[in-house]
């Protein structure tokens, strides 16, 4: 199976159409992120579904409740055999988090702030700093509790891997090769930049699931972020 640095996100509000595109992206593919609406309508039977067939699950559901909820909703979701699950980076969350998960394999993502949003989005929110300086804060909240890893913005991925260091997990969502369209997000920039600053995998939806031909475009983003590995390795 191919390991490529990308997740492709598979946000369809049915378990045909996910079992469709995954069919189309056969072996180009071996990482897939469920999140809130495909979770909705198809729940853990889908992603055990993908688990059987060999597929790493990025269970996206940003918990974010009381510290016994998030525990035990942490508990069922590790047993699955998930490989990341995410909450929100919240201290409490992120405790409850990794006291549910136990001595399961499922690594633990902390979320610092959703590439949808921009500055006046948490200003909204009734934050007055930067955003840099709310993603700086969550990042040493995340890595003084244990979190394996943290959600962010390509944008802030070289600053997030200064500061949570070379062991924990980069994942960059906000992600478009140039000239793509942004879609709903905001904070945003191309594979190649994401992986050069530090990311580990990047999360990609409409670009790879709505081209005529995803296997296709999964191959050219796979050879976009191997250009920029193979330059990092010649340095």
């Amino acid at each position: 199976m191919t390991q490529n640095h990308i997740i492709v996100a598979l946000d369809v509000d049915s378990a045909a159409e996910a079992r469709g595109l995954v069919a189309r992206l056969g072996d180009r593919i071996g990482f897939y992120k469920v999140g809130m609406e495909l979770y909705a309508a198809a729940g853990m039977d889908f992603v055990r579904e993908l688990l059987d067939q060999g597929k790493d699950v990025f269970l996206d559901q940003k918990y974010y409740d009381i510290g016994e909820t998030v525990k035990r909703a942490v508990r069922v979701a590790a047993r699955s055999g998930v490989r990341f699950l995410t909450v929100h980076g919240s201290s409490q969350v992120m405790r409850a988090a990794i006291e549910g998960r136990g001595d399961a394999a499922t690594k633990l993502l902390a979320v610092t702030v959703l590439t949808s949003f921009d500055q006046q989005d948490l200003a909204d929110m009734g934050y007055d700093c930067a955003i840099a300086d709310l993603v700086s804060l969550r990042v040493r909240k995340a890595m003084a509790a244990g979190m394996d890893g943290l959600v962010c913005s390509p944008l802030e991925a070289a600053t997030v891997r200064a500061q949570a260091g070379s062991q924990a997990i980069l994942v960059t969502p906000g992600v478009r090769s140039g000239g793509a369209a942004k879609g709903d997000q905001k904070r945003v920039a191309t594979p190649a930049e994401a992986i050069r600053d530090g990311a580990d995998y990047v999360v990609m939806g409409r670009q790879i699931t709505r081209a005529d031909d995803p296997a296709a475009e999964a191959a050219r983003v796979a050879e976009e972020i191997a250009g920029v590995l193979r330059a990092a390795a010649c340095r």
